[in-house]
């Protein structure tokens, strides 16, 4: 539960927090805690949930996971440590799939270029 809420507080940090944001969760017990729920009400973040045994109401991060599996984690036979295994799966996410790796349903665009653009549209409205 602290490693949610922690991922929650670094999103926030390191992101502009709009209006009419959603977060959108399985319905895991992490997300359906009343300490989860009770900081999106503070930082006024609308929460979506998944149909219970529907992954088709979250399939790009169904589709990132599928990814992060191929291209990341099935290759590596064993990680050494968790240390080990939590800097590879950073520089992963990080230095690669969100800033190199371009994504078809994006326009052939990495997410970092979709970013930027949507946020630069937003400060020229």
């Amino acid at each position: 539960m602290q490693s949610t809420l922690k991922a929650l507080e670094s999103a926030v940090k390191n992101r502009t927090i709009t209006g009419d944001l959603i977060i959108h969760t399985d319905l895991g017990s992490q997300y359906t805690s009343d300490d989860y729920n009770q900081r999106l009400t503070e930082l006024h973040i609308r929460h979506s949930y998944s149909r219970k045994g529907c992954p088709y109401d979250n399939a790009p991060m169904e589709s990132f996971h599928a990814s992060l599996k191929k291209e990341c984690v099935y290759p590596v036979p064993v990680f050494e440590d968790y240390e080990t295994a939590a800097a590879v799966l950073f520089e992963y996410v990080h230095a690669f799939y969100n800033r190199k790796r371009t994504h078809s349903s994006l326009g052939y665009q990495t997410p970092l270029q979709v970013e930027i653009a949507t946020l630069t549209s937003q400060m020229a409205a």
